[in-house]
């Protein structure tokens, strides 16, 4: 997580009371103190491709019930079907909860993965971002974020936009908001991030010692605050002393791609209103329900973002104050906005093949109704929820048994999911490795993972 926080230096400064210094120093996410300009050109030393492909990484936190969103059982006794009926699609044969209208309309554009078997049990985002249980035996320096090997291997396609963003918002548990490190890929690959733990105040966890992106958005102080920069550095002929990517650095804070990109007033009105109405309140120790933050994600896309995770409301309903369906049907219609809207926006913009989606959360729900007409934590069953990256589309992957146990036909791990999703951006995941600290080459999946056959044949 980029924190550009510090302390001024009245003694040397420059812009608003901050030295040059201070102006290109940051302090990445785990990033060991380096500078931006010095993570910049480890990414630039890695760049092998310049092509955009992308991923949306939304992660719903606490465990969405697959039972009563994607696959439900309408012939299931009643304490297992639940409240919702399903609902036909505009593909024959695929229904989906009648929470999902405007989903239901556009099944052709998109897949369901009814058959996650692999799901840790853990009560976090763990495997979501990294693909890897927490027990599994990690390498030196441990598991990646999804979008830290994207950025080794791609590098970062635009100045100014770093490869790897997170949209995460802290969570009160604290592990259903970590985006993850670099792991054994290094510090530098690790996620940006973007928001802060009041989502009324855009990217406070993103400051340039003291100015806050709020700040940055003022064109107008930004501007004089860099030409006062520029001017006494040319005065003292240190411009051209600059390197290249301190140069990049620099544009990261004034040319602003990044801050617009995170701008949503910039955005057509007639676009952003079909997102649905941002609740910013956190759902209880879960994330708030930014919808909006799902278009937020398109245009760091279109800024040159390679890889952008976020999370999502909060999907942990055992009862009490937290009963599954009044729940589910307060949270599933915004989710159904907001998610046809993107993926609407990114057919109408022509970015369908080249961007994945994801969305999926770390376990189901059990098949089983508790006592507080509620689901418990259910790891023998998940499913994902996948859209664009020139996938094939409109179609169910996998089935579950009779009662929503688990699965019974084609039975899919996490790691086939990322597999899928590096397929997608063009890597070749039989010959890419990156290796650890110790030197040691690993490849992005375990032995014998590959892609989905059905989403890419």
């Amino acid at each position: 997580m980029l924190e550009l926080f510090g302390k001024r230096d009245r003694a040397r400064s420059h812009c608003d009371g901050y030295s040059r210094r201070d102006f290109l120093k940051v302090g990445g996410m785990a990033a060991g103190g380096l500078s931006l300009g010095q993570l910049l050109g480890m990414e630039a030393k890695a760049r092998t491709g310049s092509s955009h492909k992308a991923i949306i990484n939304i992660y719903l936190p606490g465990g969405p019930s697959h039972l009563d969103m994607f696959d439900l059982k309408p012939d299931a006794p009643s304490e297992i079907r639940g409240e919702f009926r399903p609902i036909g699609t505009n593909v024959p044969g695929i229904q989906i909860c009648e929470m999902f209208p405007l989903l239901a309309k556009m099944a052709d554009k998109f897949a369901i993965i009814r058959s996650l078997a692999d799901s840790d049990g853990a009560h976090d985002c763990y495997q979501c971002m990294t693909g890897h249980k927490r027990r599994d035996r990690s390498p030196v320096g441990g598991w990646p974020n999804m979008g830290a090997p994207v950025s080794k291997l791609l590098g970062a396609k635009t100045p100014g936009v770093p490869a790897n963003l997170s949209l995460m918002y802290p969570t009160g548990n604290r592990t259903w908001g970590e985006a993850g490190t670099g792991g054994y890929v290094g510090n530098s690959y690790a996620p940006m991030g973007l928001v802060a733990k009041d989502p009324n105040q855009r990217a406070k966890s993103m400051t340039l010692r003291g100015m806050t992106l709020d700040r940055l958005m003022d064109r107008e102080t930004l501007r004089h605050s860099m030409d006062r920069l520029h001017s006494e550095i040319d005065a003292t002929g240190q411009m051209e002393g600059l390197d290249t990517y301190n140069q990049q650095a620099l544009e990261i804070l004034s040319d602003g791609k990044l801050s617009e990109a995170l701008d949503i007033s910039k955005e057509d009105p007639k676009v952003a209103a079909r997102y649905g109405v941002n609740d910013p309140k956190y759902q209880r120790d879960g994330a708030p329900k930014m919808v909006k933050n799902f278009l937020v994600a398109r245009r760091l896309i279109e800024a040159g973002a390679r890889v952008v995770s976020l999370n999502y409301s909060r999907w942990d309903w055992h009862g009490g104050d937290g009963l599954n369906f009044p729940r589910s049907r307060e949270e599933m219609p915004l989710l159904d906005q907001g998610l046809s809207a993107l993926i609407t926006d990114l057919h109408e913009r022509g970015m369908s093949n080249d961007v994945s989606i994801v969305m999926w959360g770390e376990f189901g729900r059990t098949p089983k109704i508790n006592k507080m007409n509620s689901r418990d934590h259910w790891p023998k069953a998940n499913f994902a929820f996948v859209a664009g990256g020139g996938m094939n589309t409109g179609q169910v992957i996998g089935a579950t048994d009779h009662g929503g146990h688990e699965p019974v036909e084609r039975p899919v791990k996490f790691q086939e999911v990322f597999a899928t999703l590096y397929h997608n951006l063009g890597i070749d995941l039989a010959t890419a490795t990156i290796e650890d600290a110790s030197g040691r080459p690993h490849f992005l999946v375990d032995p014998g993972i590959n892609p989905i056959r059905e989403l890419i044949g």
